[in-house]
């Protein structure tokens, strides 16, 4: 079993996921505004299920989604890092942020901290796949640095790929 490293910045721990997780997921996945690019509101079981393959892709492919902890209450506050499901055309750094903790440069924060950890995953130049209509995620790739490379369908749904740079 691959053991996932723990990063940590100034505000913020990044984790693995734990079974404590479940009830934070669960709200946020249940919300239509927060899950409007992400297919829609899921269920408990599928919120479960979308646990347990955080834990998995770590295993398969030797990285993944850390869970985001504010370090001041503990919680569970988002996720970000790495994924490569077998419809990727290569890994994707991506992010998400629990309700209450959006606006406060946490994305970000966190994001960076990934995406500086990937090199040592061998993920140089990842790239973020995300919906043409979700400004806020959009802004946050540029912030990042990254550019587009291009839009284009992705699983049925418009998308614009954006490209991160090499250097952290």
């Amino acid at each position: 079993m691959i053991e996932i490293p723990t990063l940590e910045t100034e505000r913020l721990i990044l984790r693995a996921p734990k079974f404590e997780d479940l009830e934070p997921m669960e709200v946020f996945f249940a919300d239509p505004v927060r899950m409007k690019f992400l297919g829609g509101p899921i269920k408990r079981g599928d919120v479960w299920r979308t646990l347990l393959r955080t834990a998995g892709h770590w295993q398969i492919r030797g990285y993944g989604f850390w869970h985001i902890e504010d370090r001041e209450t503990g919680i569970m506050c988002g996720y970000t890092g790495f994924l490569k499901h077998i419809e990727h055309p290569e890994e994707e750094l991506a992010w998400g942020v629990f309700e209450g903790y959006e606006g406060r440069g946490i994305a970000y924060e966190a994001a960076k901290k990934a995406k500086q950890a990937g090199v040592d995953f061998g993920i140089k130049a990842p790239i973020s796949i995300i919906d043409p209509e979700n400004h806020r995620s959009r802004a946050l790739a540029e912030r990042l640095g990254a550019q587009v490379e291009k839009e284009t369908i992705f699983m049925e749904e418009p998308a614009v790929i954006y490209r991160h740079s090499s250097d952290s």
